[in-house]
């Protein structure tokens, strides 16, 4: 699967601060670059970072009074798509060190608040069946409302409320898979086909020994998700962060299949 992106941000700013950009693919083994450049409009130079677990890279840039930035890409996907019922789960106590932030509560995945509603509604189940049965339970108990949440709205809201976007999504499969001691992350990425078109947000689930893309509003399958970056909920894995104000004056994003 190939793909091509196409992003323009255009944000006003009353007072002159340094912003932090995460829209670029991430070069990885399943997911190669064959195009990408990113074009920053500012007086000032520009920074790059690495990502979360050094997977993509941040950007710091110094912004006057407006932020203008165009990125585009053509990306080639290699990734299968693989059945997970019968993945087996790697024990708590044989995660290595990278893998246990992803098995802890955060900002906006509350884990440890729905562990009993984990063991008691998926009793006896575990590794891949587990997680196949939290993908099914969140795709079809949570409706998909464009505008229905908030940057503070949480896994543990999303839960009460049964509606969402994406993030939402994203954040409430993420804490049902921890609470079920199974490490899972965020991941800001690029899919054909959603709608809106926008920056997507999904999650990757640790199973057998290696991490495996889900998206849980079914927009996207995993051999066509082009990672940006990853972690352990919204707070890592923003397009964009701010510090100071911004205003929206345009923002765009299209990601097309090429074959």
């Amino acid at each position: 699967m190939r793909l091509s992106i196409e992003v323009t941000l255009d944000y006003g700013l009353r007072e002159p601060a340094d912003i932090l950009l995460q829209v670029e693919v991430a070069a990885m083994a399943d997911q190669r670059l064959e195009h990408q450049a990113l074009t920053i409009w500012s007086d000032h130079g520009v920074t790059a970072v690495p990502g979360e677990d050094g997977i993509g890279q941040r950007c710091w840039v110094r912004a006057d009074h407006a932020l203008v930035a165009r990125y585009e890409a053509v990306v080639a996907i290699d990734r299968p798509v693989l059945r997970l019922e019968g993945m087996q789960a790697t024990p708590a106590r044989a995660l290595t060190g990278d893998l246990i932030p992803y098995l802890l509560p955060s900002r906006y995945c509350e884990s440890d608040r729905l562990e009993g509603f984990v063991r008691r509604r998926f009793a006896g189940l575990s590794g891949g069946a587990m997680a196949t049965a939290l993908i099914d339970w969140v795709s079809t108990r949570l409706d998909y409302r464009s505008g229905s949440s908030t940057g503070g709205t949480s896994a543990l809201d999303t839960f009460g409320m049964r509606i969402g976007v994406c993030r939402d999504y994203a954040h409430l499969l993420v804490a049902l898979a921890r609470a079920a001691e199974i490490p899972a992350r965020c991941v800001s990425a690029y899919a054909p086909g959603v709608d809106p078109p926008d920056f997507h947000a999904v999650a990757e689930l640790w199973l057998e020994g290696s991490w495996h893309l889900v998206d849980a509003t079914g927009m996207a399958r995993a051999d066509e998700i082009a990672r940006v970056c990853v972690g352990r909920d919204a707070t890592d894995i923003a397009f964009m962060t701010v510090f100071g104000e911004a205003q929206l004056c345009d923002q765009r994003v299209s990601v097309r299949r090429l074959d």
